[in-house]
């Protein structure tokens, strides 16, 4: 009996003092400058090409193009913001603050319905500028343009593989690249 009068002082007095924690998620903190926060996807300018998920370290992110579906594991993810410095659309970003708790760990899914797919055309080679540089092959994040500078030179695109998310167009040097038109399947160019 004596060791519980020992406690109720202390007792007593954090019954009427203020909690030592903060109430979160409903009283929100500020977050330091350099705090990593959280990935957040502009799903709308998203076109699933899946660079973010080749660059992500810890496989926490996945993109299934033929499900159309975008997922991220919350308890995966590092916040190396490796997958947004690498998004060639800049749908991805970081913004302060944690993701809300959970008792299991968060995947996030988001799914593009079928009718929302938007075309932003076919990827087309001035090849009279281009000088075969290989750089748009390097650039390329599903390997669909192959440059053969030594023996046929010649550039080509298998349409059915690029994702026309212009990571090619942007780092080419002679701006001879563009996206156009709507065409399938492989064109090839020859450089004369």
């Amino acid at each position: 009996m004596s060791k519980l009068m020992d406690f109720t002082p202390l007792a007593l007095k954090n019954l009427f003092s203020k909690p030592a924690t903060r109430n979160y998620p409903a009283e929100q903190r500020d977050y330091p400058i350099r705090s990593r926060g959280h990935i957040v996807n502009d799903f709308d300018s998203c076109i699933l090409c899946g660079i973010c998920q080749k660059k992500c370290p810890s496989d926490a992110i996945t993109v299934n193009r033929a499900e159309k579906s975008w997922s991220i594991n919350r308890m995966g993810c590092v916040q190396c913001s490796n997958c947004v410095n690498a998004c060639p659309k800049k749908c991805l970003s970081i913004v302060p603050g944690y993701t809300e708790p959970n008792e299991k760990p968060t995947v996030d899914i988001m799914v593009k319905p079928a009718e929302e797919e938007k075309e932003s055309g076919t990827l087309s080679n001035d090849i009279s500028k281009c000088v075969l540089c290989g750089i748009c092959q390097k650039q390329c994040p599903n390997e669909a343009i192959a440059v053969d500078r030594k023996e046929t030179k010649t550039w080509t695109v298998d349409l059915d593989k690029c994702v026309k998310c212009g990571a090619c167009v942007d780092k080419c040097p002679k701006k001879c690249l563009s996206l156009s038109g709507n065409e399938t399947g492989v064109i090839t160019k020859t450089k004369e």
